[in-house]
């Protein structure tokens, strides 16, 4: 499973853990502006923004997980199983695959308003990209500088919903996990009043008592809450660096340790990558599961107007400084 967030100081941040019990062996890959988008059923885009994000490779063609383009637009696919239910083709409509969706938008829309433009137009249709890769069942956060949306095609059709916190996780859908989200008004980050009884004196024995209920579990529930309470309350100063550390912060309260979810057999969930992209800048950082040190690639310091992928295996294994 997987959480995706947003995050604003002077700068505008999107990123995401992935979550997973296996690795498809995925790049930063930076898409330049004449790479020709081929759509399975729509004509190709020879000319585009660029962009960089997180993408398995196949055929030279990017599976991206989550992206963002040269304008600062984000979007991050994330597993929703049961809940997907893709379209067949219909004439009236646009007709784009599910590992089409992030190119198709990002390669042609600036901001959330020419997105939702595309997104009136849309019908994500039932197509696999091949036998070996059938449709993986997503939703999507969308995320320019100022707002976001969610993307979810469920059986009753395409929902696009105003999404004001700027996370998503996983099932339930979107409007469930919002309401849910009611259940937690009382917490805080200041020591609890008591409301119990006037009868009764209660002593307040630890720090962080304001948010007694928050969730610590693993869930999909359970991380949506968690992630939003965190990122709602998240301070930090306005620079690069301490923007990024705590983005990844943030990321961190929800991570998933490997042992903790058990897949069957020897096969466990952890956060295979964690990311976050400077949406003003297009620097995309990472850290993975085996090196939290985190690592920058700046699409700007590649040839954008190039018509070939670029590609960074990421960097795995623990990196250690020696201070003695």
């Amino acid at each position: 499973m997987c959480t995706a967030i947003t995050y604003n100081t002077k700068n505008h941040y999107f990123g995401r853990n992935l979550d997973l019990e296996y690795s498809y062996k995925e790049a930063v890959v930076i898409t330049p502006r004449n790479y020709s988008f081929k759509f399975r059923k729509k004509d190709s885009i020879a000319k585009h923004y660029a962009l960089i994000g997180m993408a398995y490779v196949v055929d030279d063609y990017p599976l991206y997980y989550d992206a963002i383009n040269e304008k600062g637009l984000g979007m991050a696919g994330l597993n929703f199983p049961k809940n997907a239910c893709y379209k067949e083709e219909q004439t009236d409509k646009d007709n784009i695959a599910p590992f089409e969706f992030i190119p198709w938008i990002l390669s042609q829309c600036a901001n959330l308003e020419e997105a939702k433009a595309l997104l009136n137009k849309i019908n994500i249709a039932k197509i696999n990209y091949s036998e070996q890769l059938p449709a993986s069942p997503l939703h999507w956060i969308i995320s320019d500088k100022e707002s976001s949306l969610t993307v979810e095609c469920v059986k009753d059709g395409l929902k696009i919903y105003d999404n004001p916190v700027g996370v998503l996780t996983n099932n339930p859908t979107f409007d469930i996990q919002m309401f849910n989200l009611n259940n937690y008004m009382s917490l805080s980050t200041e020591p609890p009043v008591n409301n119990f009884s006037k009868k009764l004196d209660f002593d307040i024995y630890s720090r962080g008592m304001g948010a007694l209920g928050l969730p610590g579990d693993l869930s999909s529930a359970s991380r949506f809450v968690k992630a939003t309470f965190t990122k709602m309350n998240s301070l930090s100063s306005d620079s690069e660096m301490a923007s990024v550390s705590q983005f990844f912060h943030i990321l961190g309260s929800v991570e998933q340790q490997r042992g903790c979810v058990h897949m069957g057999l020897d096969k466990y969930e952890i956060t295979i990558y964690s990311s976050c992209c400077n949406l003003d800048s297009g620097i995309y950082y990472y850290k993975t599961y085996d090196n939290s040190q985190i690592t920058k690639v700046d699409m700007h310091k590649e040839d954008l107007d190039s018509n070939k992928l670029i590609c960074y295996d990421l960097i795995v294994g623990e990196h250690i400084l020696n201070q003695n």
